[in-house]
């Protein structure tokens, strides 16, 4: 039931940031849930061998290095996706990761109960 529930709030999330940053498309709520799967798949296996073969890069960055990973890892879906999810370059892919990551964070402290 929590997998769903997570699933649903990728989708509203990467809904809500392609509607916000201008540059970026997805088709409907349905591609913006098949979106979101894909850039996790997408970040975590690609993402994660990038970071690791440029860790030491990304430890003197600061973790920028990491950060530009993932915006190439929306690119990546943006070619695997096709017509449904459309980014127009690099500052629009940036945008909407920060998006996405900005309200991600703000969803799952909203979740977590208070002690």
């Amino acid at each position: 039931m929590r997998f769903i529930v997570s699933l649903l709030l990728t989708g509203a999330v990467v809904a809500i940031a392609s509607y916000i940053i201008p540059g970026v498309y997805v088709a409907g709520f349905g591609w913006a849930i098949v979106t979101g799967l894909v850039i996790g798949f997408v970040n975590a296996f690609i993402g994660g061998i990038l970071r690791l073969f440029t860790f030491p890069l990304n430890w003197l960055t600061f973790g920028l290095i990491s950060f530009i990973i993932t915006v190439l890892m929306v690119m990546l879906t943006d070619n695997i996706m096709g017509s449904k999810f459309e980014v127009n370059g690099f500052w629009s892919a940036a945008f909407f990761a920060l998006a996405v990551a900005v309200l991600e964070m703000i969803i799952t402290g909203a979740q977590k109960p208070k002690k």
